[in-house]
């Protein structure tokens, strides 16, 4: 098994739900980046979703673009993101996934690219602009390494796709609540419960949410709705980024716990607005 498959497994028997939180690689440093991962772990996240920066996030919103552009103004490279992780990610309860397009992982050639994020730890890859159709040439070798890349099914998705996605997915199936970009939004789509049926109709695979979720109240509907995962990004991101990098952390830690007991919870009255 995978450290994904084996996180989701424990926490499956346990009756719990994966708590997923994003935040920029870079974004305000990397020394910052670290402190979060760190942060993060300690304060009740199951994987963490780390994005890599690039200058051209189509499916990015506001938040994390903002973000993006930050960290690479300030130089943040691939490498350098790789290089930090090797040195934390043995310290880390929760499994890295990191969120990059594909040009990268083409620029750098699969194999080369792979083997760097092994040797650094990571666990899994959510690539948003990798389309079914393609990913046969990295599903194998990264399944060969022991690194699960995570497909994306969108609210319009056919059926038929989503069957097919849902096959090929590794690790978990990340079901994007809304249509659109990432961002912070003040409801979610009811449909989100019909997609989650829909998905566990055709796969035993976990599911896990995400786009939109932006406070406690919300991650503890998707779990009520059948999620296995909850992922949360710009709310993290934009947290992180208010104040000096100590207030930052500060404030993604007590996110972070507040989401954890929310999805634990039996009632919805714990309730953290970020916007």
């Amino acid at each position: 098994m995978t450290a994904i498959s084996d996180c989701f497994e424990t926490l499956g028997q346990n009756g719990e739900c994966a708590l997923i939180p994003f935040i920029t690689a870079g974004d305000p440093d990397l020394e910052t980046t670290a402190k979060a991962l760190q942060v993060l772990d300690r304060g009740g996240a199951d994987i963490i979703e780390l994005g890599i920066p690039y200058s051209d996030p189509l499916a990015d919103g506001p938040v994390i673009q903002a973000a993006a552009t930050r960290a690479l103004q300030r130089g943040t490279k691939l490498e350098q993101v790789l290089e930090m992780l090797q040195g934390i990610t043995p310290k880390l309860r929760s499994p890295i996934i990191l969120f990059t397009y594909y040009n990268p992982i083409l620029h750098r050639g699969i194999e080369k690219f792979l083997s760097s994020v092994a040797a650094a730890g990571v666990a899994g890859l959510v690539i948003p602009d990798l389309p079914l159709e393609e990913a046969a040439g990295l599903l194998q070798p990264a399944s060969e390494m022991g690194i699960d890349v995570i497909l994306l099914v969108a609210p319009t998705s056919s059926a038929q796709r989503i069957e097919a996605i849902a096959h090929s997915s590794q690790g978990f199936i990340y079901l994007v609540s809304v249509t659109g970009v990432t961002g912070v939004r003040s409801q979610l789509e009811i449909r989100v419960s019909d997609l989650l049926k829909q998905i566990r109709g055709v796969t035993d695979k976990p599911i896990a949410v995400g786009f939109g979720i932006s406070e406690a109240a919300q991650a503890y509907q998707v779990r009520e709705w059948g999620a296995d995962g909850v992922i949360v990004g710009s709310a993290f991101v934009k947290l992180l980024a208010q104040g000096t990098p100590e207030q930052g952390l500060s404030a993604i830690a007590q996110f972070c716990q507040s989401l954890k007991a929310a999805i634990k919870t039996t009632s919805t009255s714990t309730n953290t607005p970020v916007d």
